[in-house]
């Protein structure tokens, strides 16, 4: 995919690739652009051989849905996509094919939501094996520094694993220091890169707008 944004003279402004290659690095460099985002594309065999020590349920619409968001929102207060949730970004998603509760785990202490675990299942393609992703992860900030963020996404490959999927997949930021760690030492490695480019002093895109940082 690649989408490119000019201005009245034709100048080459904003630049969007995926999976990103050494050629379009070459052509925003040339046009003065610089990387203004990147999101890694993150795979590893199934199963793991590891088991999770969370004892985790499924998401239960309408009853979950607002600690569901109070956490994601906490979690994700800088990120470009996942932040400032609604209701209607919520029941959009559960509007979806893919939307599975039973993939969508959600862990408890004395009764109440501390992490979180969504997975979402992409059918085989002619190109592409079928790929269990984690879609996105949650841990109440209340609970950071227990190890639950490692312990979440092994539940989830775990149920990704028991439908039969053999690879795992999964996206990050590439600055995202902390989850590229935890990641490293679950076993997933880079299997391509998104990445966005514009003129210095641009403001991050989000990918619902591909391309035009607005």
């Amino acid at each position: 995919m690649r989408v490119q944004l000019e201005d009245d003279n034709g100048n080459l402004i904003a630049f969007e690739a995926d999976p990103a290659s050494p050629a379009d690095d070459q052509r925003a460099t040339e046009a003065g652009l610089i990387v203004v985002r990147e999101v890694l594309q993150l795979r590893r065999s199934l199963p793991l051989q590891r088991v999770s020590s969370c004892e985790c349920r499924p998401f239960r619409p309408g009853a979950d849905d607002a600690e569901f968001l109070r956490i994601n929102n906490l979690a994700f207060e800088w990120h470009p996509d996942q932040s400032g949730w609604s209701q209607q970004h919520l029941a959009k998603r559960m509007q979806e094919p893919w939307f599975d509760p039973l993939g969508f785990l959600i862990l408890e202490e004395n009764e109440a939501m501390v992490a979180f675990c969504w997975t979402k299942v992409h059918p085989a393609t002619t190109k592409e094996p079928a790929l269990g992703e984690i879609y996105v992860i949650g841990v109440d900030p209340v609970a950071h520094g227990r190890g639950l963020g490692t312990e979440i996404v092994i539940a989830g490959l775990e149920h990704l694993s028991g439908l039969g999927i053999t690879t795992g997949m999964l996206h990050v930021e590439s600055d995202n220091t902390a989850a590229l760690h935890m990641y490293d030492r679950l076993g997933f490695t880079v299997h391509s890169s998104h990445r966005w480019w514009a003129l210095p002093g641009s403001p991050v895109p989000s990918t619902t707008t591909p391309g035009v940082p607005t």
